[in-house]
């Protein structure tokens, strides 16, 4: 029985030192690892083996990227203006020994170097730089930073100035400012309203005006051409005429009879006189038709 005893004791030791030795490294850590208070070696994700009691696992590190929310900084411009800046910091280890040996509270001494940069590279600015120049600050404090921290085997890769706040006083100016400014805008909008709008109503009256005009000219040239088509036309109704009486050869006494029609119509039913050619006096229809038209 007491054999049975110590054979289960014995299991249960080496079971207890073959677990001793198997380390297992879940993915996206990092072991750091010392055989008698010597760096041994870093074990990454994985099974591992290691030499039991002289052997020590001194640190785990994570291997994703981590953020650390600082709290806000006192800062002073380059114009003497004091206000509270806080930033955020993303950074990851890539390498775990020197984190381990490099450096005691990484956390910490980031923060501290992160307000450190902050002081010295928002002081070299006024306070509408500082305001307006936040992409500049971030490029300049992440290149300092990760300079900083890359013997502490820490890699930065971005830092972003998350809330910059003025005092009261400037805050109350700042607004005060904006709304002037914003009233200033709203004038030039207005008074560059007003001018498109007159010149649209005076270009709308100018292309009117020459609408007219080109119609009123549109609409004598088309009476014009009427009129000498119109003219064209008895001209050419009298050519005709005349060449189908030179055709058809007329007498004397239709030519005389002809002639007093025309002098009829001359007169107009009033008191003329008629010169008669001496050569047309011997027709006798000719004598005849003077004399009813004297008459009338």
């Amino acid at each position: 029985m007491l054999g049975f005893i110590i054979t289960i004791i014995v299991i249960i030791l080496l079971i207890s030192l073959i677990a001793s030795c198997l380390g297992i490294v879940p993915q996206a850590n990092a072991w750091v690892i010392e055989r008698l208070g010597k760096y041994q070696d870093t074990w990454h994700a994985g099974l591992h083996l290691k030499m039991p009691i002289i052997d020590k696992v001194v640190k785990k590190v994570s291997l994703k990227e981590q953020v650390a929310d600082f709290e806000p900084q006192p800062v002073i411009t380059k114009d003497n203006v004091t206000m509270m800046v806080d930033s955020i910091v993303f950074f990851y280890v890539m390498d775990p020994k020197l984190l381990a040996y490099g450096v005691e509270r990484p956390i910490a001494a980031i923060e501290n170097l992160s307000a450190t940069t902050l002081r010295n590279i928002i002081g070299s600015m006024t306070l509408d730089e500082t305001l307006t120049s936040r992409d500049v600050i971030n490029g300049q404090i992440t290149n300092i930073l990760d300079e900083a921290t890359d013997k502490w085997g820490i890699k930065v890769t971005r830092v972003e100035v998350k809330n910059i706040t003025p005092p009261v006083s400037i805050q109350e100016a700042m607004e005060k400012q904006m709304k002037a400014e914003r009233e200033k805008r709203e004038a030039i909008l207005k008074a560059e309203g007003e001018k498109q709008s007159a010149i649209t109503r005076a270009e709308g009256e100018k292309e009117s005006a020459i609408l007219r005009a080109d119609a009123v000219k549109e609409q004598r040239i088309r009476e014009a051409q009427g009129e000498a088509e119109a003219i064209k036309r008895m001209a050419e109704a009298k050519a005709e005429a005349i060449r189908m009486i030179n055709e058809v050869k007329p007498t004397k006494e239709y030519l005389a009879i002809r002639s007093m029609e025309a002098s009829e119509k001359m007169a107009d039913g009033q008191a003329t006189k008629l010169i008669v050619p001496s050569e047309l006096t011997n027709v006798t229809g000719v004598a005849s038709v003077i004399k009813e038209t004297l008459k009338d």
